[in-house]
């Protein structure tokens, strides 16, 4: 039974609106960092374990030049089949060579008559990555066939998962943000109807009522704001994450990775306008309480 008219005054707009532009704004900040955490995920996954090789081509145009680029080709796999801790070598197909390449320098006939490097995917061992070190297999390598390198990708990719961390802490850093100026526009619009209502608080107080069923009215109307502004804010950043998928995929394929969303980043994100709405009720309750403990 609820005996003050809360929800009937100006506070009854102002902390949806807030709420729901804060959660809009949590929401797209989660749903970056997220996305961000599983295309590095998915790069970890996919060079982990393995090691490229590239050899130069020979100089020329010719067909006796593509032997004999074969032939170093051919020589290079063979010295890195060798190698402790490899499981596999194989050589990219010159279709697979015109796909990394086309993003960047498009496609043809005449792009494919360009003497490009050859590519050689080394997969290591299962437990290997970690105790396999390329300076030796490099030198092999570069011994056998002058020319010839070997990148790593732990390197880059240690750095990669740097940025991808600092990336994501920094979405959890607007979160957080977010959600301490919700609790404090909260905190605000509770005083001011405590302000509005005091003279029916103090006529409850006569009669009776303890502090605890007063907070408790003030926190189910926080409750109620909270889900109305924070579904509110929800569903608005529902397109805006489509509209950057979209311009996403629009993008020309190798050029950026593809973004998506778990369906666990999906429950996650779905849970923000909750826990919005439970940030509400919980800081109208305490803020009621302490205000009454203070009146006299």
């Amino acid at each position: 039974m609820r005996t003050l008219p809360l929800g009937r005054d100006r506070t009854a707009v102002l902390v949806p609106m807030l709420v729901g532009v804060m959660v809009f704004l949590a929401v797209l900040a989660a749903a970056g960092a997220l996305a961000l955490g599983n295309v590095l995920e998915d790069w970890s996954r996919d060079v982990s374990g393995s090691l490229t090789a590239q050899v130069p081509p020979v100089p020329g145009l010719g067909e006796a030049a593509r032997m004999a680029t074969d032939e170093r080709v051919a020589q290079a796999a063979a010295v890195l089949r060798a190698q402790p801790g490899v499981a596999s070598v194989r050589v990219l197909s010159e279709d697979e060579l015109m796909a990394l390449v086309e993003p960047w320098i498009g496609a043809g006939e005449l792009v494919r008559d360009l003497p490009l490097p050859r590519l050689l995917d080394i997969t290591l061992e299962p437990g290997a990555a970690a105790r396999t070190n390329p300076g030796p297999m490099a030198d092999v390598l570069r011994d056998a066939v002058p020319g010839a390198t070997l990148d790593e990708h732990r390197l880059w990719l240690g750095r990669l998962m740097d940025l991808g961390e600092a990336l994501g802490a920094l979405g959890l850093a607007v979160v957080l943000v977010v959600s301490g100026a919700t609790a404090v526009a909260v905190v605000h619009a509770t005083r001011a109807d405590l302000a509005a209502y005091r003279p029916v608080i103090e006529v409850l107080h006569m009669i009776g009522a303890q502090d605890g069923y007063i907070a408790r009215q003030f926190a189910i109307n926080a409750l109620f704001q909270g889900l109305k502004g924070g579904l509110g804010g929800f569903m608005l950043a529902l397109p805006t994450l489509a509209g950057v998928g979209l311009l996403a995929d629009r993008v020309e394929a190798g050029l950026v990775p593809r973004i998506s969303l778990s369906v666990v980043d999906w429950a996650i994100l779905a849970a923000l306008p909750l826990g919005a709405a439970s940030l509400a009720m919980l800081t109208a309750r305490v803020t009621v309480l302490r205000t009454l403990a203070r009146m006299p």
